[in-house]
């Protein structure tokens, strides 16, 4: 065997060589290896049987289980579409459709202290004769002579306010009649005990009369600056 030289480098200084495990010794472990990974697919198959093993009426019931769960998840999610649809039409149907009384006139006589008396309401000057309409929904609970009103209009609405029109020269309405935002109620006039032709608006509530100004603002209806919502089915006459 030839002598290696100290200046020959040495290829293999600083490693260490990994000893090759006898070959007896690796096909063991090898064996055992595959032994142990068949055992794991043996056991995994027999715990899990595929529907060739299952029984026809038990997958005809599991068919039947998943159609009837499926049929209640929908039935579920319709009942919460309505119930979301009813609340949207409920609250649409309270707030309602609000409009201003009347067309082209002069606020004048605000709500407030007069002299020394409170004037309960606002007055609208316009023409005799001016067709005046129902400000919402409601029911007319007074179409007729009304004191120092003269001929007067009272709309009782669902949300336990009152509109009351006076000094009306012709009433188009009766009591107990049904009208709705927009419904002609009379004519402007000046009846009663009137300065002048106009319409004379009150809103009471519970009994008590309220500034409609801000009452009605509320509601999107500027009585002052004559704004008002739009609504394509309701016309002002």
């Amino acid at each position: 065997m030839r002598q290696r030289l100290s200046s020959e480098p040495d290829r293999y200084r600083g490693r260490r060589r990994v000893p090759t495990p006898p070959r007896s010794r690796y096909a063991a472990v090898v064996t055992t290896a595959l032994v142990g990974a068949s055992g794991v697919a043996l056991f995994a198959g027999s715990a899990l049987p595929d529907a060739k093993s299952v029984s026809p009426t038990v997958l005809d019931e599991l068919k039947a289980a998943s159609a009837l769960s499926e049929d209640a998840a929908e039935r579920a999610n319709a009942a919460d579409r309505s119930s979301r649809d009813g609340e949207r039409l409920s609250s649409e149907a309270e707030s309602g459709v609000w409009c201003l009384p009347l067309k082209d006139y002069d606020f004048n006589s605000p709500y407030g202290v007069q002299g020394e008396e409170l004037h309960t309401g606002v007055d609208l000057v316009a023409p005799e004769g001016t067709p005046y309409v129902s400000v919402h929904d409601g029911t007319v609970t007074k179409a007729g002579w009304f004191g120092g009103y003269g001929y007067t209009v009272i709309v009782a609405h669902a949300d336990g306010s009152e509109a009351i029109y006076g000094h009306s020269s012709t009433l188009s309405v009766q009591e107990g009649q049904q009208v709705k935002a927009g419904d002609q109620l009379g004519l402007v006039g000046n009846t009663g005990l009137s300065y002048g032709s106009h319409l004379h608006l009150e809103v009471h509530v519970k009994g008590e009369p309220l500034d409609p100004v801000p009452w009605l603002m509320e509601r999107g209806v500027d009585i002052k600056l004559q704004m008002e919502p739009f609504y394509s089915d309701v016309a002002i006459p």
